[in-house]
């Protein structure tokens, strides 16, 4: 069974499908297009680019093979946190400490343009400001303080640490011993985000074309050609913005990205006076394991859980169950509560978690390689692309200088030894 079937599946039973109201949908492409940007995909990535550039005056068509937002845009956490999936020391080693900074303030700049959007767009997502990151051990807790310490020297991160003895003001949970506290960041309902902004493109006059997978890419000489089972595009430039979902669109790009499935679940309702007490802040949570557990209080008063990975693609067995054997470990109080939605979905991991964005000819630009961290960084990349469509890569280069390598192992080894590299890592982790 391919890993896109499995997808399928996994997008069954979202709370933010049960939640979200879909409108009537967009047709699906026939005959022949022609206009100055054409983009595969429509995610986040590829509808903020087709937003920025609609205002710019281009002329665009967005091709989607099932729905907007129908992959890991509408399915994920719905936590919209500073920096990237990848540590800041793996940018500065590659691009140096003055283009780490510019990094590490556009991954800020992605939350204001979040903010600014629901705002210009009236986009009413269920946003609530703040972050946690929590360590699950003494010896973490003090590497993290050590993280933010050099964070805000560094950086002019503005962090609030969490001392071991003030943890319980934050969570009430006996799982960690310290972290810190991020105001910028927060956390938001992500399916009402992307119809939202998927509505202000089509207000700003995008042709958007819905059941229209893509069949071939081809750099013709006045530009790109995309083709589709009832038509065809042609424009003078693309984008390619379907990360995992590229099956041999690109094989250049799709040997350098893992698709890793990851596991949501979500409470039923519960008192509101104990989801107050949970994480009083209403934050979202991160613990700093390897593989990671995240979560967050809704605004319905129910706790959205996510974590476990399967980097085989294959989907744990007992999904709900295990998922709330989790959420009982982290939350004892939850000990009764059950388990009304559970779904998942594949991000697009590189080997070094940084973001994979760049050219595969003068017209053909591509953005990939978000690794789970990319309800943020998606919209800053769609703009960033768009200037630079537009003539100004300054910006996106930065991002485009960053070096990736293909997963070692070849297309069927891969995975095993990606499996083999993982069991490690959390071997790590237990040991704390």
């Amino acid at each position: 069974m391919s890993f896109l079937s499995i997808d399928r599946d996994l997008a069954r039973d979202s709370y933010y499908a049960a939640t979200t109201q879909r409108g009537p949908g967009f047709p699906s492409l026939t005959g022949s297009v022609e206009c100055d940007v054409a983009i595969v995909g429509g995610g986040l990535a590829g509808l903020s680019a087709a937003l920025e550039l609609a205002g710019q005056g281009f002329k665009v068509t967005l091709l989607e093979a099932k729905q907007v937002a129908w992959g890991a845009s509408g399915r994920n956490g719905g936590q919209a946190i500073h920096g990237l999936a990848c540590d800041q020391e793996t940018i500065e080693a590659q691009l140096g400490l003055e283009d780490a900074k510019r990094v590490w303030a556009m991954s800020l700049e992605a939350i204001d343009l979040i903010r600014q959007r629901m705002a210009t767009h009236r986009i009413d997502c269920d946003w609530r400001d703040g972050y946690l990151g929590l360590a699950t051990s003494p010896s973490k807790a003090k590497d993290l303080e050590a993280w933010a310490d050099r964070m805000a020297e560094v950086y002019g991160a503005k962090f609030t640490h969490i001392a071991p003895n003030e943890t319980l003001r934050w969570i009430d949970s006996p799982r960690y011993a310290g972290g810190i506290h991020d105001p910028h960041s927060g956390h938001l309902h992500p399916l009402k985000y992307s119809l939202g902004i998927a509505a202000a493109v089509a207000a700003a006059g995008v042709r958007i074309h819905e059941n229209s997978a893509v069949t071939a890419v081809e750099q013709v000489t006045d530009g790109v050609r995309i083709a589709t089972a009832q038509g065809e595009v042609r424009a003078r430039q693309a984008l390619l913005a379907g990360n995992v979902y590229l099956q041999g669109m690109a094989p250049q790009l799709e040997q350098r990205i893992m698709p890793v499935g990851t596991y949501i679940v979500c409470s039923e309702p519960i008192a509101p006076a104990l989801a107050d007490s949970l994480v009083p802040s209403r934050s979202a949570v991160c613990d700093t394991n390897f593989v990671l557990d995240y979560f967050r209080p809704t605004n319905d008063n129910r706790m959205l859980y996510g974590g476990r990975v399967s980097y085989s693609t294959m989907t744990p067995r007992n999904l709900a169950e295990s998922m709330r054997q989790r959420m009982v470990g982290t939350f004892p109080q939850l000990a009764g509560t059950k388990i009304q939605y559970a779904w998942g979905g594949f991000v697009d991991i590189t080997m070094n978690r940084a973001p994979d964005f760049g050219r595969l000819g003068p017209n053909l630009y591509y953005l990939q390689g978000f690794s789970g961290h990319g309800l943020a960084l998606t919209g800053l990349a769609g703009k960033l692309v768009a200037e630079a469509m537009n003539g100004d890569a300054s910006r996106f280069d930065v991002f485009a200088r960053l070096k990736h390598h293909a997963f070692p192992g070849g297309r069927w080894l891969r995975t095993p030894a990606l499996v083999l590299g993982m069991a490690w890592y959390r071997l790590r982790d237990i040991i704390g």
